[in-house]
């Protein structure tokens, strides 16, 4: 059942927070499923819009759908400031899908799918799809960059942070008003194989980029994910942000920091 309080809080912090999907990604795509410009993206669980903006332009309609009110909001100013205006963005459960929103030339799920009920929303899409439609998702790790020393600057110090939330919320990781005790759900390839997709094509891009990050895009980045959302810390929040900065501080004196950013896979499945 959907938990509201999932993301409750996040979604101001993702602008900062997490790191921009790459140009390369949109570019893959448009090469790969020969995007001209035509046809409409169902983006699914969509967030602030960080993918449904940066792909909008390859289509004549894109449609964000996401469960969190606060998310479409966010999404809609960052669309907004970008001068992107062929979004559409419906408040609604990826399980009430298809909604009446009619078919989709591609449908996308960035980081999202693992929260879904599976087999009832890939068995939905996949009916939406064109006949030549594809579905893509989109695996990537966008809150932190990857494990290297070689590094121009500093780089935040995820592992004494991840200690640091747990001494505020526990050893057991958080998420709305539950705990994931195994990590997030698996099982998406066996729900699209059993929905009738064909074995997909896998693509890598982006990755290696380096990129500089203030103390407050850290603590963003903190705050926009789902194990530690600002509401999970409560009347305690003030007290861990302290002790957070100073942790900051530790590593680099003057709120300076580098992070490389990580390769992200596209799957690519077809009807």
């Amino acid at each position: 059942m959907w938990d509201e309080t999932l993301y409750a809080g996040s979604a101001a912090y993702y602008p900062h927070g997490r790191m921009p999907y790459p140009p390369e990604l949109a570019a893959a795509l448009r090469d790969e499923l020969s995007l001209d410009g035509k046809g409409r993206l169902l983006d699914v669980g969509c967030g602030p819009g960080s993918l449904t903006v940066l792909l909008a332009p390859l289509f004549e309609r894109a449609v964000g759908v996401d469960a969190d009110a606060e998310m479409l909001a966010e999404a809609t100013r960052q669309a907004a400031s970008r001068g992107v205006e062929n979004v559409d963005w419906v408040h609604m459960r990826a399980e009430e899908l298809p909604g009446g929103l009619g078919s989709f030339r591609v449908a996308t799920f960035a980081q999202s799918f693992h929260w879904m009920q599976q087999d009832r929303v890939a068995s939905a899409v996949r009916e939406m799809l064109e006949p030549d439609g594809a579905w893509v998702h989109v695996h990537a790790t966008t809150h932190r960059g990857s494990d290297d020393d070689g590094l121009p600057g500093p780089a935040p110090p995820h592992e004494a942070i991840d200690e640091l939330v747990k001494v505020y919320l526990g050893p057991v990781r958080r998420a709305g008003r539950g705990t994931l005790p195994h990590g997030t759900p698996s099982g998406e390839e066996d729900a699209m194989l059993a929905a009738g997709f064909e074995a997909p094509r896998r693509l890598e891009v982006g990755g290696g980029r380096v990129l500089e990050r203030a103390e407050d895009d850290v603590v963003a980045s903190v705050y926009s994910r789902s194990s530690s959302t600002p509401h999970l810390f409560g009347e305690r929040r003030d007290e861990f942000e302290r002790e957070l900065r100073a942790l900051l501080r530790q590593s680099s004196p003057h709120g300076r920091f580098c992070e490389r950013t990580q390769e992200i896979e596209l799957v690519i499945w077809r009807r």
